[in-house]
Order: C-alpha cells, then structure tokens, then sequence
C-alpha cells in the first residue's frame, strides 16, 4: 500500500470484528467470544430443541432446577436475615442517637424517628423491586432509598463518635462498622433489583462495562472513551475500542500521506477527528459530505420539481381564465348582435308602419278635400241650373252625374294609385331592414365562430398542458418505482448477507460449543476454524484427493485470513495451520450442524 491509497479499516462495524493489525497488536474482541460462550451452556443447549430465531419468537429461558431453585431460596433467606439484622442494629443506634443528641424530647419518639426511617426505606424498597418485577421500573424511586440510606449511615456512624475526646484510630473503626451493615443490605438490594430486571426483560439492551484495568493502566484516555460512551448511547466497549483504533489508523494514515502534516490535510479528510467526540465512525464522518451532498441536490431537485408543478398550474389556470374570458366576450357579442339584429327589424318595421301610415293620411286629406271641393261646385252647379233654364233641367242633371261618376272613378283610380305606391315603398323599407339584420345577424355568427375556434384552441393547448403535465407525473411515478425498488433489493441484498452472518455465527457457535466439550487445545481450536472457513466459503471436498483439497482450500483460504482469524503473526504458525486443516478435511471434518 502506498502513502496516498485508502487504509484499510480495521473491520466490518460489528462488536466481535478483528481489530487492525496495522495499528497494533491488540488482540481482536473475537477472541474473547468462546468464553463468553461457554459461560451460557443453559442457553446453548436449549438451541438444539430449537432455534427462537427461525420460529420469529423470543428466546425462551429454561426453568431453574431444584439445586437452583434451593439456591434462590437461600439467598432470599440470608437478605431477609441480613435485613432483620441491619434494622435491629440501626433501630438501637439511631434511637438512642436521636434522644440524646437530635433533641427528641423522649426515647419513644427517637425510636418512633428510627422506624420512619427504615420503614419508609423499606417500603420504597418494596416498590421499586415490584415495578421492576411488573417490567416497570421507576428509576428515581432508587435515589430517594440511596439518600434516606446515607442518611441512616450517617446516624450510625455518628453514634459511635466520641465524647468529649479527640478521635482516634479505633473511633474511627467503630464508626465505620456502625455504617457496614446499612451498606451492604442496599447493596444486596441493588443486586436483587438487577436480577429481577434480567429475569422479566431478557431482550433489554446490556452495556457493558470499561474493565478496570484500563483505568489504571490509562487514566487519561478512559473517561473519553466512557464519555463517549455514555453520551452517544455505545453500548459495546469491543466496539468502542475498535472505533479508537479505526480513528488512530486513519489518524496514522493521514500523517503518512501528508508527512506528519495534519494541517495539510482537507476539511473533508480531517471530519473523523472533528466528529469523533460526537459518536461518529470514521466511516460515517468520511461519507458525511457525499450525504450532505445527495440530500442537498434532493432537496434542489425537489424545489425544482415544486416549481415546474408550479409553473405550469400558474400557466394551465391562465389558459383556463383566457379561454374563459374569449367564450364569454364571444357570448357577449353574439347577445349584442342578435340584440341588434332584433332593435334593427323593430326600427325598420315600425318606420315602415309610419310611413304607410303618414300616407294613408295624406290620401284621407286629398279626398276630402276633393269632396268639400266637389260639393261647392255641386252647390254653384245646382245654382247654375236654378236659374238656367227649366229645359236643360234633365241634360244638366245628366251631365252633372257623369262629371261625378268620372271624378269618383278617378279619385279610385288615384287611391288604388297611392295604395299601391305605399305598398311598394313599405315594401321595400321592410326587405332593406330585413337585409341589413340579415347581414349584422351573419356578421355576428361570424365573430362567435371565430370566438368558438380561439376557445377551441385555448382548450386545446389547456389539454396539451395537461397531457405534458400527466406524462411529467408518470415519468416522476416511474422514477419512484425505480427508487422503491431499488431500495427494496438493497433491503433484500441485506437481509440475506444478515442471514448468512447469522448462519455463520450459530455455525461458529456450535463449534465452540462442541470444542469446549471436547476439551480441545488452543492450536486444535484454530485448525477447526480454518477448515471452517474454507467450509463455509465453499470448498468442495466430496471424492476430491488431498492434493485437490489442498489446492482449493488455498486458493479460497489465505494466509492473511489464518493470521487474522487466528490472531497469529507468524506466516508460519499459519501455514501449518491451513495443512493441518486440509488433513482434517480430508479426515472427514464437515460444519457442525
């Protein structure tokens, strides 16, 4: 590896991961896994009944036998007896205390102080063993107990001082006696308290303890690691001892790369550092900007999205309100063509009515006129005649009825004469009016065909929006669906490399289950987990020789993957321990089952 490739990380984010051997020499957390193992032999051997895991049910515990159940029994004795004991001890001590220094006027009520005392500790004792019994513990319920118990220790202790003396050594050995007992029951207590919360909720969540050690052997460096620890909620310190060392490796890496020059280094490169006190891996600090980065272009391509959504509801309700407003201008001027249409008829009809009327008049007047006009003749004529002579009495009467008759035949030839003038000029006003609201009615359909084609054009490119806009939420639908399942194959992808590491662990479980019943040295051990490892990778050895055995086993097996399962250094141990393996294969060894 050069100074600028990638280090390799120590493991895999698992608790039971080796840790980097380019680091130091620490041993890997793996290697404690046998022990813990074989401690749970009742647990273990429930599995060969049957596997909780592949039923979907918790595991169950099996019953205590009778030696445990004896043992249970004998323990709740000697608390109840140590109990009896320390409130005995504490009531005498306390009572007298309390009359004689605290001013309690008399004994009674320096004992009646004592029991309040201890009953009020043992009744929120009781509690909060209960509520841990019904799987609801009350976790402030435990302060109060520690607080009216160091107040009890206090008295106690206090009713050995001494009078009227300096201290001495044995003083305070006796102060500290008068305190032990109260101590110890609480501690009996928080023990029994313990017990029953693992009994009636086996699935919590355990932490697990810094090992003292450490503290001592690095008092600096272990409240950081505990800090951290307890703030960002690690509960495994194999792990947290694997992040430290996948920090100090990069750490490393970086001073290579940059030749001790951390200040060279880029704000990206130098995340783990900054991150680590906040619970982040150097895995998670180093994809930090490329998942800063996806959520900030997805945030982008979301806005944009709600935009263009946005933009074209904005430009679809302006399509919609234009063609609205054109069919409502068209439909306002097809009213007002038809409305004029109708007031020109009306007015063309009512002057045509006038003027046959104002003629009609007109004639009525001439007639008239002409009768008053005749009958002034008639009247000098019949004077004419009456003094003409009596002779021409009958050729003048005859005369005088022609003239009539001629005039009567003319004023009907001239009335049937205006008759049919206004007839014809009536005539042709109406056909002229009727021609004109013909012409304004065809101009108006006209207009309201053209207003009907721009609706109809409006409402077109409205649809050739809308269409535009389902194929843009189809493509949006279809890149959802990609999405989904892409994401499920990934959970699938996952679930089944969570399945095989869990095949692989009861597996290995087993086989320390097995070996610790054989009592097998540590070499044997290790052989066993080589010729597993290539097990599991697939080695095929049914009807194959040694030498077929050995050369597949080499070639899925190899010697870094011995040293580090193994937790050996030397490439020789670890040679002679995949020959061994192929020699056990070839012996018949096959995975437990």
């Amino acid at each position: 590896m050069t100074i600028t490739d990638w280090p390799r990380t120590a493991a895999a984010p698992t608790p039971v991961s080796p840790a980097p051997t380019a680091v130091s020499e620490t041993p890997a957390p793996v290697s404690g896994a046998p022990a813990a193992v074989s401690e749970t032999p009742a647990f273990v051997s429930e599995t060969h009944k049957r596997n909780p895991e592949e039923t979907g049910a918790a595991p169950r515990r099996p019953p205590l036998t009778g030696t445990q159940k004896l043992a249970v029994g004998g323990i709740v004795g000697a608390a109840l007896i140590l109990a009896g004991i320390g409130l005995y001890l504490s009531f005498e001590h306390v009572a007298s205390f309390a009359h004689e220094e605290l001013r309690f006027g008399s004994l009674g009520k320096g004992q009646l102080f004592a029991v309040g005392v201890d009953v009020g500790i043992m009744v929120m004792i009781a509690v909060d063993l209960l509520m841990a019994w019904l799987k609801r513990p009350i976790t402030w319920v435990r302060y109060p107990v520690w607080l009216l118990t160091s107040a009890t220790v206090v008295l106690n202790a206090a009713s050995a001082a001494p009078k009227n003396r300096p201290w001495e050594l044995l003083d305070y050995i006796a102060a500290f006696a008068h305190g032990v007992v109260p101590v110890l029951f609480i501690m009996i207590v928080e023990v029994g308290r313990d017990a029953i919360d693992r009994i009636v909720r086996p699935d919590r969540e355990g932490r697990d303890a810094i090992p003292v050690i450490r503290w001592i052997l690095a008092p600096v460096a272990t409240p950081r690691i505990y800090r951290r620890m307890r703030l960002w909620g690690v509960a495994s310190y194999p792990e947290m001892v694997r992040r430290e060392q996948d920090l100090l490796a990069y750490e490393q890496w970086l001073k290579r790369k940059y030749n001790g020059d951390l200040s060279a280094a880029s704000d990206d490169e130098r995340l783990p550092m900054k991150m680590a006190p906040y619970g982040y891996t150097v895995r998670e600090a180093l994809a930090m900007p490329d998942q800063q980065e996806a959520a900030a272009e997805q945030r982008e391509e979301e806005a944009e999205r709600r935009r263009l959504e946005a933009t074209t509801r904005k430009q679809l309700a302006e399509k919609q309100a234009e063609a609205e407003r054109l069919e409502a201008d068209g439909q306002l001027e097809s009213i007002r063509a038809r409305v004029d249409s109708e007031k020109g008829m009306a007015r063309a009809h009512s002057a045509a009515q006038i003027s046959a009327a104002e003629k009609a008049a007109a004639r009525d007047e001439a007639a008239l006129e002409t009768a008053v006009q005749a009958e002034a003749r008639t009247r000098r004529a019949e004077a004419e005649r009456q003094e003409a002579e009596a002779r021409e009495a009958t050729a003048d009467a005859d005369l005088r009825m022609a003239e009539l008759e001629r005039q009567a035949a003319q004023k009907r030839k001239e009335a049937a004469e205006a008759d049919r003038v206004a007839a014809a000029e009536a005539q042709a006003v109406e056909t002229q009016a009727v021609a004109e609201a013909r012409k304004a009615a065809a101009e108006a359909d006209r207009s309201a065909a053209e207003t009907e084609a721009a609706a109809a054009e409006t409402r077109r490119a409205a649809a050739e929006t809308a269409r535009r806009e389902a194929e843009e939420m189809e493509r949006a639908a279809r890149a959802a669906a990609g999405a989904e399942a892409a994401r499920k194959a990934a959970a699938e992808a996952e679930k089944a490399a969570a399945e095989t590491r869990r095949a692989a662990a009861e597996i290995e479980r087993r086989a320390v289950e097995m070996e610790d019943e054989a009592k097998l040295t540590s070499r044997e051990r290790s052989v066993r987990k080589v010729a597993r490892l290539a097990l599991t990778a697939g080695l095929f050895h049914q009807g194959l020789a040694l030498e077929d055995v050995q050369c597949e086993l080499y070639e899925l097996v190899s010697i870094a993957d011995v040293q580090r399962e193994c937790d050996v250094s030397s490439t020789d141990t670890a040679s002679k321990y995949r020959q061994e393996a192929v020699a056990l294969i070839a012996d018949g060894y096959r995975l437990p089952r």
